[in-house]
């Protein structure tokens, strides 16, 4: 059979089977790790992207009900209808609303700060600056 000393070195590793397990491992991490890189900005983007329809559905709601925009987001979220007013700065009609909208105005999710918002128009947008990962900028949202 083998002897005392054959039995020893057969125990371990050697090196280029280590090698080769590392190499292996340094392939697998190179094609996996890109995937996971930018995973938060991805869900911030989606956060605002779903924020957004939920906010432009709120004003369009709040417009067929009372014929014009809310003067303010937060006016999407006002339980108090003698507080709510319209895009002109007057009250809105009590018996044409028919909210709150939404429970709360949310925060853009890239920038920290609130959303853009032009009661003229009833136009929300982001507040953040610079492009997404697909190269468009975020205010063009």
């Amino acid at each position: 059979m083998f002897s005392r000393n054959e039995s020893k070195r057969r125990s371990g590793f050697t090196l280029v089977e280590l090698l080769v397990v590392i190499v292996v491992l340094a392939v697998l991490a190179a094609i996996v790790l890109p995937k996971f890189m930018n995973s938060s900005a991805r869900s911030k983007e989606s956060s605002l992207r779903s924020d957004l329809k939920l906010l432009r559905s709120a004003v369009n709601a709040f417009n067929a009900d009372t014929g014009k925009y809310p003067n303010s987001l937060a006016d999407l979220a006002e339980s108090d209808k003698t507080k709510v007013k319209i895009a002109d700065g007057t009250v809105v009609s009590p018996t044409d609303w028919h909210g709150p909208y939404v429970e709360t105005v949310p925060t853009d999710p890239i920038s920290g700060s609130a959303f853009t918002y032009d009661p003229a128009a009833g136009k929300v947008t982001s507040s953040a600056t610079g492009n997404a990962l697909d190269g468009s900028a975020y205010s063009s949202w």
